[in-house]
């Protein structure tokens, strides 16, 4: 069988994007596909990276213009993967391009659909912290620009169709399907946040005040709900006391989380201590954890220095359990100290220091490739991602990467 020079990432995250550039910079050619309405990922969600402190989406906007602007690189969103068939070095994969209602040829990115539409969305891109409306792109810096209509909350007003000068809006544009033919396959499928039980100890889901981490990381961006300003969702105030608790659905042999250390939570956690004292000087963080796995290089310095410059304090306890104080909507929080005394006491807010989990379709994804799946070395990185080199020509290798 003839083989195809050509390759298809799919995930288009900081690690999918940077496999398809370096490939499309080698000469090959590249169809990325993404599941949701823009690439970027996670990373385009945080506010700062650990150990430098830089500027998330600095870091990740201009490979994503980059990505978009490739000649070699095909960007398909909004896609889902049907079918993988062929063998090494010629896979046929059919993929279903779901529609955006809205022609990406025909739409500027002018936003002047979403600025009149008169329905609210939550906002999925903010973690639900505050509402978009029905006719909307992802985040303001977006790539590929293109504004798509969610029709569950769509009324069929028509308001959207009406200003749009370039006559983009198509409410009955239809999914596509298409098959794509390639030699390789790469899997860049990312990673899902643990999501806390609404009925846990730490009363997530049931406390406005109690967030996870990467609600956090929305509060503490500057295009977030917030502005960049740390304010707790319940009223809005600038919470003092915050406490941020570690291995929440990691390390966890309860049944509720994974049992495995996900290896980014205790940096980034203190990173989100150090930025938020950066934000506003008043909030004063306080960081519970079994112990510290700074794992990497000079991390342990990091953690140093947020000690002593920042005054972020590190109490080494589990908390037993989590009250909200109706009066004031603190959270009273009750744990043993290494010396077995218990104390309770209150905090303005909390944020649960959550593990990752493997994607959704990640299951979905290797049924669809079957045999076809050729394991490779699954690495987590802060930044960069790492493809395996140990898959061989037509293989179906694996990029994992966090940017927590």
């Amino acid at each position: 069988m003839e083989k195809v020079g050509a390759v298809m990432v799919v995930g288009a995250g900081i690690g999918g994007s940077q496999a398809a550039l370096d490939l499309g910079d080698s000469g090959f050619k590249v169809y990325l596909i993404e599941s949701s309405t823009s690439i970027g990922g996670v990373m385009a969600q945080l506010d700062k990276t650990f150990p430098t402190n830089d500027c998330a989406m600095c870091i990740v906007s201009p490979k994503l213009v980059e990505t978009g602007r490739h000649q070699n690189i095909d960007l398909n969103i909004n896609c889902k993967i049907l079918d993988v068939s062929g063998e090494a070095g010629n896979f046929t994969v059919k993929v279903k391009k779901k529609s955006l209602f809205i022609n990406p040829d025909k739409c500027t990115g002018c936003g002047v659909c979403g600025q009149n539409c008169p329905v609210e969305a939550i906002d999925l891109f903010n973690e639900g912290l505050s509402k978009y409306h029905a006719t909307s792109v992802m985040y303001p810096q977006a790539v590929p620009l293109v504004y798509s209509i969610n029709k569950d909350y769509c009324i069929g007003c028509g308001v959207c169709a009406g200003v749009c000068k370039a006559k983009a809006v198509e409410y009955d544009r239809e999914d596509e399907e298409v098959d794509i033919n390639v030699g390789a396959i790469i899997l860049a499928p990312g990673f899902d946040e643990f999501i806390p039980q609404k009925a846990n100890k730490y009363g997530y889901g049931k406390y406005k005040n109690v967030v996870t981490s990467i609600e956090f990381e929305r509060i503490l961006s500057a295009s977030g709900p917030y502005a960049g300003r740390v304010l707790r969702p319940s009223d809005g105030d600038i919470p003092e006391k915050v406490a941020f608790l570690q291995c929440v659905g990691s390390r966890d042999y309860t049944g509720e989380g994974q049992p495995y250390c996900s290896s980014v939570c205790c940096m980034y956690t203190a990173k989100e201590a150090v930025i938020a004292h950066e934000h506003q000087h008043e909030v004063k963080p306080t960081i519970f954890s079994m112990d510290i796995r700074a794992y990497g290089k000079d991390f342990d310095k990091y953690i140093i220095r947020a000690q002593e410059e920042y005054g972020i304090q590190y109490i080494r306890s589990r908390i037993s359990s989590i009250m909200e104080v109706p009066e004031t909507k603190d959270l009273r929080l009750r744990y043993e100290t290494e010396d077995g005394k218990v104390i309770e006491e209150d905090y303005n807010m909390v944020i649960l220091g959550v593990g990752l989990n493997p994607p959704d379709d990640a299951k979905y994804l290797l049924n669809a490739l079957q045999e076809k799946y050729n394991p490779v070395e699954m690495v987590f990185s802060e930044v960069s991602p790492v493809i395996g080199t140990h898959a061989g020509p037509g293989t179906v290798a694996v990029a994992y990467c966090c940017g927590m």
